[in-house]
């Protein structure tokens, strides 16, 4: 159902557009490893993936749980609720590789959390958390790339410019670009396999921004 509401959604407050690489496959039990840049982007990576025939269960903070019917809605979804700071965060990732063993796509933000800037510009991936490393050395899942642009023209700053933005949206319609890449299989230690899917996001990333109009910000 988060798939289906994203992709009505989305199109209501920006023109989303799709490009993929020649070899990308979204078989059943990857890990998908997309770029968080705002509150509106796991809607836009969501509409974008459910055109590619794809519906991915989600791994996002536990306190979006408590938000009335979105609650409701991840819950029934059986998206997994990660506690950050939490020792109970690794149960995150033993839900997640249950999911993955019944052949479900799984979608991590392995950053673990939003940039602090307040600007609307486009930036590169921050450092990447063990998770997803750790998560694809345990299930020996492939990882596939995701990069988007264009979310923080819809949400972005503090909470006042983020409302404004969610409300003007519909009439300003900005360009939202996703890019999904080729799938790869992490190897080495934990280290490398987390630096090796960054390199592989910010690639995607990469593309998906040059899909946007020139006036797009770039932040340093």
């Amino acid at each position: 159902m988060l798939s289906r509401i994203a992709d009505v959604l989305v199109p209501a407050v920006g023109r989303l557009s799709v490009t993929t690489d020649a070899d990308t496959a979204l078989a059943p039990g990857s890990i998908i490893a997309a770029n968080h840049t705002s509150l509106a982007d796991p809607a836009i990576v969501l509409a974008a993936l459910r055109r590619l025939g794809a519906e991915p269960v989600v791994m996002a903070a536990a306190g979006l749980w408590r938000v009335p019917l979105l609650g409701r809605v991840l819950a029934g979804g059986g998206h997994i609720p990660v506690l950050r700071g939490d020792r109970r965060a690794a149960a995150a990732l033993d839900t997640a590789a249950e999911a993955l063993e019944k052949g479900r796509l799984i979608l991590i933000y392995a950053e673990g959390g939003l940039p602090r800037r307040k600007d609307a510009a486009e930036a590169a991936p921050g450092p990447f958390r063990s998770g997803l490393a750790r998560l694809a050395e345990r299930t020996g899942a492939p990882v596939v790339p995701v990069g988007h642009a264009g979310a923080r023209r819809v949400t972005s700053g503090g909470l006042g410019k983020q409302l404004a933005g969610l409300a003007t949206a519909p009439l300003r319609r900005p360009d939202l670009h996703v890019h999904v890449g080729t799938p790869l299989r992490l190897t080495g230690d934990c280290q490398a396999r987390t630096a090796r899917a960054r390199t592989a996001v910010t690639n995607a990333w990469r593309t998906a921004a040059a899909h946007l109009d020139d006036s797009s910000p770039i932040a340093a």
